[in-house]
């Protein structure tokens, strides 16, 4: 492709702290239009090499996990062109995408509990509730 060629809606931004944060808006986007609990994100840049930003969020069943995980995987897929890795999905009580730089944890709220990856990689400081209606601010 030549170098003057304009970039497309589905192509992500060249600049690779653009593609970060825009693969962030959309996880937290299309977590906010599922209808996710208690969504969290907590900043990893600069703590831990493997990604800048954990999502950890809760679905009221399996079966809403699982939906959840799987339109978050197609609308990451269409972003990036990469397809993420994806654990737990047979069972849906814990799934885990990984989009590269950002690491999306979804759960039923028990198993939520039960393993609190909020309070682990919180790094002492207080995870960072997502504002409802994120695509509205």
């Amino acid at each position: 492709m030549p170098a003057t060629a304009k970039r497309t809606a589905e192509q992500p931004p060249a600049d690779p702290a653009d593609s970060i944060e825009a693969l962030h808006r959309l996880v937290l986007s299309s977590l906010d239009d599922d209808q996710a609990v208690e969504t969290v994100s907590i900043p990893l840049a600069g703590k831990s090499s493997i990604a800048d930003h954990m999502v950890v969020a809760s679905g009221r069943s399996s079966r809403q996990v699982g939906s959840m995980a799987a339109k978050l995987v197609d609308k990451i897929k269409a972003l990036t062109g990469r397809s993420p890795r994806v654990e737990g999905m047979p069972t849906a009580d814990w799934v885990l995408i990984d989009a590269g730089d950002v690491i999306v944890h979804l759960f039923r709220p028990e198993v939520r509990s039960f393993y609190n990856l909020e309070r682990m990689w919180s790094f002492g400081e207080a995870p960072r509730p997502v504002p409802e209606a994120v695509g509205a601010a």
